[in-house]
């Protein structure tokens, strides 16, 4: 805190202490004022404009300086300047003096309290963005709430001045004339409960929800708004209908059909989706035949002599296709029908609200989920379309493993395929536009990963952006150019387009029924997942934020209890804890925050990492590489973040995810017995390395000195 807001502070604790020194709450008491009301009346008709003035004065000081007073000024304006008069005083002074306590205290605490508690007070913010005006009125139409309170709780958020100041008069005006009011007649009041009695706090009670109606109120003309022109349905066909069988939309369904509702899943293509089809499932089967190639490939450090295994790519592809026929069943239509879901294949359009058409019928239903997906986003690049290049929809058709393979991206479905490729014998070129690859980690875990593709004989091209596929000789290379401007030209056999997913959102009716859509093409949805259509909901990638299958599932719980249950409960969609993996080698998973966005945030934070070098299953496992960071709480031991490079990385960090999920902290972690030996201890010395940066030096000193007494050494210092 700067020298400036201790001296306020200072003044502000003078002044407070002052009044309670001096006991000049004596002055406002209901006795006192009666006692000498006609000596003030007195005053008022004597010096009207000075005694106002004063009056005016000492009000804004009390509500400014949160000090008891207000509901008893209050009073002796009615009774000093009468009904209307008292009430256009009271009502500007004591709007005044909040927002001074508003303002005075944002200055000297905010800062401070959005330091130590920076994410719960971003989650506030936004609601203070949207609705903190209701929020507002709401508290100040209620004088059970103490209005001091309500100062201090406004001054830690981001609210505007002008609109606390603005909503507070008007707030405050019922209340305001009834004390006021009160104070007319206060030689019949003998207490402030004959003011506030319990028939009208209920009043007021009653009157503070009244916003909250209005707010319903405003959703459902909003509603009427954008349902305007659509003939809703006296009936319907179905509870609801889901868009896409792929993860999202297939929990989606199993929900709804568990709760014994009437619902029809449409699918276009396969069920399962892209997770199922070209996605997490072949790309794992793909990585896992890369892992045994590579493992022979370095036998030596297992005792073995070095052996050339002979890569059958078109078998290696055979069995990628029969790991996915294998999990078919899972998402097949025959399981799902068996659980009661209404399944179509085919393409589904969204009519109208309440409307949509598949396989020549039209489906009326209460509530429409979206579960669309996304697809591979190809950049522009000059004459890319000259090429057959690859994505992750076409690449599982491969049956000859290409010799020279570009792979343009170095995210996680990038970076994934590039090792995999190399591994099985392609010679592999690697091109990202940023300055790392695996862009979203922090640097040292992308360097770790590049550092172990180039050990493979992978070249990766940071900080190169792909212009143009040009014809090279007898075949095709890629034209990219560094932040100097240098060309290159690098020779592929097959190139694969791997920057990224962009979502599902056109062809099915979505434009023509007008569902808003965000910048980045996804479907805009509220915390409940809502459209601007609200019984027209969203989920998975088609909506984000994360193109994850677990996140996908996880909305479907949110989108799916809300179309069905809204009417009693709804339940915002929670994205606090969101544990991802990127399956290269070595693996690298991540919950919660990082250090590059702790700081991008302003959150405060301390590290403890772990070196999986020193674990002895790694170094058993001849895997004696990677490493565990961990960010904490200053002085604590809450868990802001965790990134972990190491083998099995992907299922190491659920212990993580679930200490984060239910607030326990490292040294929870650290008083739970670990089995010997396994990769799972790492998590614990990580959590054993905080312990000893914040060891207690105060308590080990007197305990040094205990141990040295019952000795009977002598002492020392």
């Amino acid at each position: 805190m700067s020298i400036s807001r201790w001296i306020a502070l200072a003044v502000v604790a003078f002044l407070i202490g002052a009044f309670y020194q001096y006991d000049l709450g004596s002055y406002l008491t209901l006795e006192n004022i009666k006692s000498e009301q006609a000596a003030l009346q007195a005053l008022v008709e004597k010096n009207p404009a000075q005694f106002i003035a004063g009056y005016f004065f000492i009000y804004v000081a009390v509500t400014a300086l949160s000090i008891p007073g207000a509901a008893i000024m209050t009073l002796i304006a009615g009774a000093l300047f009468g009904l209307w008069w008292g009430l256009l005083i009271v009502s500007f002074a004591s709007t005044i003096g909040a927002t001074l306590a508003m303002v005075i205290a944002r200055w000297l605490f905010k800062e401070q309290v959005e330091n130590r508690f920076r994410n719960q007070i971003n989650t506030i913010n936004k609601g203070i963005e949207k609705d903190g005006a209701f929020y507002l009125f709401t508290l100040r139409l209620v004088p059970a709430f103490p209005f001091f309170a309500i100062n201090l709780a406004m001054a830690l958020t981001s609210m505007n001045v002008i609109t606390f100041f603005l909503v507070s008069q008007v707030g405050m005006l019922a209340g305001t004339f009834v004390f006021v009011n009160a104070g007319t007649e206060l030689a019949q009041v003998t207490n402030l409960s004959d003011v506030l009695s319990p028939g009208l706090l209920t009043s007021f009670v009653l009157l503070g929800v009244f916003p909250l109606l209005a707010k319903w109120f405003i959703d459902w003309v909003k509603a009427q708004r954008v349902y305007s022109g659509y003939e809703k349905p006296g009936s319907f066909d179905a509870d609801m209908v889901v868009i896409g069988a792929g993860s999202g939309g297939l929990v989606a369904a199993l929900i709804a059909a568990t709760v014994k509702a009437k619902v029809t899943l449409i699918e276009k293509n396969k069920m399962g989706g892209d997770c199922l089809n070209t996605g997490c499932v072949p790309s794992k089967a793909l990585i896992r035949s890369a892992r045994h190639a590579y493992d022979n490939s370095r036998g030596k450090s297992l005792g073995f002599s070095d052996t050339i295994i002979d890569v059958d790519f078109k078998a290696i592809m055979a069995r990628v296709h029969r790991t996915i026929a294998e999990i078919e069943p899972h998402d097949s239509v025959e399981r799902y029908e068996g659980l009661g879901v209404d399944v179509e294949i085919g393409e589904g359009e969204v009519l109208s609200p309440w409307h949509v058409r598949v396989n020549g019928k039209t489906i009326s239903t209460r509530n429409i989920v979206i579960a669309s997906g996304a697809e591979p986003f190809v950049p522009p690049i000059e004459n890319i379309d000259s090429v057959d290049y690859l994505t992750s929809n076409n690449l599982w058709e491969l049956e000859e493993r290409p010799g020279r393979v570009v792979v343009l991206g170095g995210g996680p479905i990038g970076t994934e395929l590039t090792q995999a490729f190399g591994r099985l014998g392609s010679q592999v070129t690697q091109v990202e536009l940023l300055p790392n690859i695996l862009p979203r980690e922090d640097e040292e875990f992308s360097s770790m990963v590049q550092m172990q593709l180039e050990i493979e004989g992978v070249h990766v091209l940071t900080g190169h952006k792909a212009q143009s596929v040009v014809e090279e000789g007898e075949g095709h290379a890629l034209k990219v150019v560094d932040g100097e401007g240098t060309e290159k030209s690098i020779p592929f056999d097959r190139l694969v387009v791997a920057v990224g997913r962009k979502a599902n959102t056109a062809g099915f009716g979505l434009e023509e029924l007008g569902v808003a859509l965000n910048q980045n093409g996804t479907v805009a949805v509220d915390d409940y997942l809502r459209t601007n259509f609200p019984n027209i909901y969203a989920i998975g990638d088609a909506a984000g934020p994360y193109q994850f299958t677990h996140t996908a599932s996880h909305m479907a719980w949110f989108a799916s209890m809300n179309a069905l249950f809204g009417l009693f409960k709804k339940f915002k969609v929670d994205y606090s804890v969101i544990p991802w993996a990127t399956f290269c080698s070595p693996e690298v998973a991540r919950v919660g925050l990082n250090e590059q966005d702790a700081i991008a945030q302003g959150v405060p934070y301390e590290v403890s990492t772990y070196d999986v070098a020193d674990l002895d299953r790694a170094i058993v496992d001849e895997e004696a590489h990677g490493l565990v960071k961990v960010l904490t709480v200053p002085g604590k031991d809450k868990i802001l973040g965790v990134t972990i490079a190491a083998d099995h990385a992907g299922e190491l960090i659920g212990e993580f995810t679930l200490a984060m999920k239910h607030g326990l902290g490292l040294n929870k972690i650290l008083g739970t017995i670990h089995i010997y030996p396994t990769f799972m201890e790492m998590n614990k010395f990580a959590a054993s390395e905080w312990r000893k940066s914040n060891k207690p030096d105060w308590a080990l000193t007197i305990a040094e000195k205990f141990h040295r007494w019952r000795r009977g050494s002598p002492a020392k210092g």
